[in-house]
């Protein structure tokens, strides 16, 4: 008896579970809730946002001096430039401003991920060497989408859903004029790495790289070769950070975690 063609008889009516399978794998994914995320906060953008005030663009990768930083979204206006951040995640979020980790509960299990506010400062940075506006014009916000419930007192730039729109539309004054919105629009479009796959899978493979604590590190400021130091006073005394070793002249530090 031919075992093969028996096996291939019985499993033949269920070819249809290898496609299944792939694309429940597909949903359940980092990176498709990441798109999900994203593609919510366009949506609502679209219709809240109008885009002659407010000028959208999305998914931009620009390079710094330790390679490269990914926006998901940047919306220039007169009255200042938003830099938003998207999380689509689910449960309980728990954390502090000025926690190095936050907090994500689903049912009795709890993980642990980067404050996303620290994450997006490295984007506002990133911004504000590539752009000549004064910093205090540019806004980082954070966007929970999915069904994640923020369970702890958050700073108002942290949002959930659409209310990330109520927080930029409650910026009144008129900080820029017509002509340097176009400019600043104008050189993120110009000094941006091209949107492509191959740009996406090196700046994955760069933050593989900077998650290696062995790895040498750059300062995203000025270049310099990064050093490992502990702190000697304060409230973090005896904790580790990463410093840039053109200390004093260039002053910028980064938590261990980033």
């Amino acid at each position: 008896m031919d075992y093969s063609l028996f096996v291939y008889e019985v499993l033949r009516p269920l070819w249809w579970l290898i496609p299944v399978a792939f694309l429940i794998g597909l949903v359940k994914s980092p990176w498709f809730k990441g798109l999900c995320g994203e593609a919510f906060v366009k949506v609502i953008a679209k219709f809240r946002l109008p885009a002659e005030t407010y000028r959208p663009i999305h998914n931009v990768t620009l390079p710094t001096p330790d390679g490269s930083t990914q926006i998901d979204h940047i919306f220039v206006s007169r009255f200042g430039i938003f830099v938003v951040e998207t999380k689509n995640m689910k449960g309980w979020i728990f954390g502090d401003e000025h926690q190095a980790q936050w907090t994500q509960k689903i049912y009795r299990k709890s993980f642990r991920f980067q404050n996303p506010l620290r994450q997006n400062y490295k984007h506002v940075k990133a911004l504000e060497n590539a752009l000549d506006v004064p910093s205090a014009v540019i806004h980082s916000i954070v966007v929970f989408t999915g069904s994640a419930k923020l369970k702890t007192k958050m700073p108002k730039n942290v949002t959930c859903g659409g209310g990330y729109v109520n927080y930029i539309k409650s910026f009144q004054e008129v900080v820029l004029s017509e002509a340097q919105v176009q400019e600043a629009f104008t050189k993120i479009q110009t000094g941006r790495l091209a949107p492509t796959r191959e740009t996406h899978r090196e700046h994955v493979a760069r933050l593989k790289t900077r998650s290696d604590p062995n790895a040498q590190r750059k300062c995203p400021k000025c270049g310099s070769c990064m050093v490992l130091r502990t702190s000697k006073r304060g409230k973090n005394a005896g904790n580790q950070f990463w410093g840039c070793s053109g200390y004093p002249q260039c002053r910028v530090e980064q938590d261990v975690s980033w």
